[in-house]
């Protein structure tokens, strides 16, 4: 292993761009990859620009016709086959959709790769984590599903047990339906609860099927949750499960979108525990996978206050150089944000509530609390699956 955190990064995913007014506007990616910059992480990194995934590599998660319909849909916007999830509110059709989502996707094949071979320590592409696309669909802003596709390649390459970590505020429910039978692979997603936020799934009981059953795990939020509770059932749910299920690799996805200024969902968290869950995320890799991390981004609509800080605090865990988040940001980044968007720009790398604090499940569970209730609600529908205590 070079020892070496890998950041994959070339200038062209920006060009997954859905147009003007949608929410997943591509400036996030810009901004995030300047305040690593700024911030002299360069220095702590390799940074790679892969190639873009190829069609027999496309076609580890995703049907042959719908990757036809993407490139057609690519070649010319206005013939998108809405019956695949195209030109759609959420997905409009836009010329080189193709091209840009399989690079998206080949950065973080290649992640996986560089971490299953040992080539690097850890590797972080923030432009990936579009967890939503399923196998023969776009959906939620994602066309090719990179975190699959990444697994998919791990399991290719000879990787027995994968277990793959989402904390969006959206249930991961793409990768979750790409390996929904396959016990090689634990899928754990703590999200807002399906009553309250697209993608209406991710209910306690989805606990996978067949050999897989119990491989599938889902913490349902109640819209509010700030940063005590979603640190809590972070811990009361993933450290047990990895423990038990003794992955060879871990891939997780950092959507910042569970801040509390995120205009796209309900919870409450802070840059701060975002901050702390990275952390957490990075250490249970070490101590129960050798150390093989893949680290990807995902959701994230404040696209100038919010995102750039949250995956630039990733970048920096993976390189082994976390950034205090006292820290203050560089006042020629601040000039570009407000000349690339016309906002103000942050000016320290916290929201103020660092440290955390919140309280183990060991120390007890008040049965009246909406978010123990979650908690309690998925540790009774998987663990017992699993050979754990409730």
């Amino acid at each position: 292993m070079s020892g070496r955190a890998q950041l994959m990064w070339d200038e062209a995913v920006t060009d997954y761009d859905f147009g003007a007014g949608h929410p997943m506007d591509p400036v996030r990616l810009e901004l995030t990859r300047r305040l690593v910059g700024a911030l002299g992480l360069d220095r702590e990194l390799e940074v790679v620009a892969a190639r873009p995934a190829g069609e027999s590599t496309l076609r580890l998660v995703h049907r042959e016709d719908y990757i036809d319909a993407v490139k057609a849909a690519s070649a010319e916007p206005r013939s998108a086959d809405g019956s695949y999830g195209l030109g759609t509110v959420d997905d409009p059709a836009f010329a080189g959709m193709h091209e840009a989502s399989a690079l998206i996707a080949g950065q973080s094949v290649a992640a996986a790769e560089a971490v299953w071979r040992g080539d690097a320590a850890h590797a972080v592409n923030f432009a990936g984590g579009l967890h939503h696309a399923m196998p023969g669909g776009a959906a939620g802003f994602c066309v090719y599903n990179d975190a699959a596709l990444a697994i998919a390649r791990l399991l290719e390459l000879g990787a027995e047990r994968v277990a793959y970590v989402d904390v969006d505020v959206h249930h991961g429910d793409g990768v979750q339906a790409a390996f929904w039978e396959d016990p090689r692979v634990l899928t754990i997603s703590l999200h807002e609860h399906p009553r309250t936020l697209f993608p209406q799934t991710g209910w306690p009981q989805e606990t996978g099927a067949g050999a897989a059953e119990g491989t599938a795990v889902n913490v349902a939020l109640p819209a509010g949750t700030g940063d005590a509770g979603w640190v809590r059932a972070f811990h009361a749910v993933v450290p047990e499960l990895l423990a038990e299920f003794r992955p060879q690799v871990v891939v997780s996805q950092h959507g910042a979108d569970t801040h509390f200024e995120d205009p796209l969902a309900h919870l409450a968290v802070s840059l701060d525990a975002q901050r702390a869950v990275q952390t957490a995320c990075h250490e249970l890799a070490h101590e129960h996978a050798e150390g093989k991390w893949v680290a990807l981004g995902g959701g994230g609509y404040a696209v100038v206050d919010v995102v750039p800080r949250s995956w630039t605090h990733l970048v920096g865990i993976a390189a082994g150089r976390p950034v205090d988040p006292e820290t203050v940001i560089p006042e020629g980044w601040r000039q570009e944000v407000f000349a690339r968007t016309r906002q103000l720009g942050p000016l320290r790398m916290t929201d103020g509530r660092w440290p955390v604090a919140w309280s183990a499940w060991e120390e007890g569970y008040d049965p009246a609390d909406r978010l123990d209730q979650a908690v309690l609600a998925t540790r009774r529908a998987v663990f017992p699956l699993r050979g754990l205590l409730v």
